[in-house]
């Protein structure tokens, strides 16, 4: 469903060298005085704000009270929870002297749940290693207990693709899960993760017609190489377009955690084998994908595909 590729390049918002790791120290105490009953846009990018500024001054006190108990995110190792994240968010060493937020899009994905997609400028260094110029991100925040809690984020560096398909391809690497993990996941296989495989298959057949059935009305999309798709008419292009030749795909090692009755995420494992712009791709991603309920049915309402992390990079 997603431009792939064998391309793995460093994870943002992770401990691992050259990423980007906000911190939401700040982020819980603002939630807690100031945030709205109904989340706005500009709430919202001042809750991504404060998160960076606390990422930059290594304020590491606020995990606990802001992330949610059911948070899922990806690291440099795969998939994080609230402890794992806790962990990783807190201890890199990074000097950060400037960040800056632009092209800041909310998203209402129910009762109590928002999304934020934004473009994030970095300059500095984590672990010696210069992060990610640029990369688009996503947050997806839920109300509990009268305060906005963060339960997902991730981020893909901008890359050029046809460039990113000329590195060599790297083995397959699956995402790691942190101890913990599966109290906080619901792991069988539902609704949610066969509308999933079906969405793969489509995006692998170019069936506009599938796509547009099995996706929200409303919807956006960053692929693996940090490009983001605003609009449905916009993803769909890009899915449909001629630019891969795919033979194989799959999607395995899912996890779902649910968000309210009408909004769940789902984390995976996805792989596709075949060519896109005359390279051979033999990929893996890691994949989050946001889904609605819509009457008896679960669509696809927002995708972020973040590259597999190339050891030792």
């Amino acid at each position: 469903m997603a431009n792939v590729n064998h391309f793995a390049a460093a994870l943002v918002f992770t401990a691992c060298a050259g990423n980007v790791t906000p911190n939401y120290a700040n982020a819980a105490n603002t939630t807690e005085k100031t945030a709205p009953a109904a989340l706005t846009k500009g709430a919202i990018v001042t809750l991504e704000k404060s998160a960076y500024e606390a990422w930059k001054s290594k304020d590491a006190k606020f995990w606990d009270t802001f992330l949610l108990g059911k948070f899922v995110g990806w690291g440099s190792s795969g998939r994080l929870n609230k402890a794992s994240a806790t962990r990783q968010y807190t201890g890199v060493d990074c000097a950060i002297k400037s960040y800056a937020l632009s092209n800041e899009k909310m998203t209402s994905l129910g009762k109590g749940v928002a999304l934020i997609t934004y473009k994030i400028t970095v300059d500095g260094t984590c672990d010696g290693q210069v992060v990610p110029a640029n990369s688009w991100a996503a947050s997806v925040y839920v109300r509990e207990g009268g305060k906005w809690k963060g339960a997902f984020h991730a981020a893909a560096p901008v890359v050029d693709a046809k460039a990113a398909l000329e590195k060599p391809a790297e083995k397959k690497k699956a995402p790691q899960e942190d101890e913990g993990q599966s109290a906080a996941l619901d792991t069988s296989t539902d609704a949610m993760l066969a509308v999933e495989k079906t969405v793969w298959e489509a995006w692998r057949v170019h069936d506009g017609e599938k796509l547009e059935r099995l996706t929200a009305r409303d919807i956006s999309f960053i692929n693996i190489f940090g490009t983001y798709f605003a609009t449905k008419a916009d993803a769909l292009k890009d899915w449909t377009g001629a630019g891969c030749d795919v033979k194989r795909v799959s999607v395995t090692e899912s996890a779902r955690t649910m968000l309210s009755p009408t909004t769940g995420i789902l984390t995976f494992k996805g792989t596709a084998d075949g060519t896109c712009y005359g390279q051979v791709v033999n990929s893996v991603i890691w994949g989050t994908s946001v889904y609605v309920k819509d009457g008896d049915a679960w669509k696809w309402a927002f995708g972020i595909n973040t590259p597999a992390r190339r050891k030792g990079a």
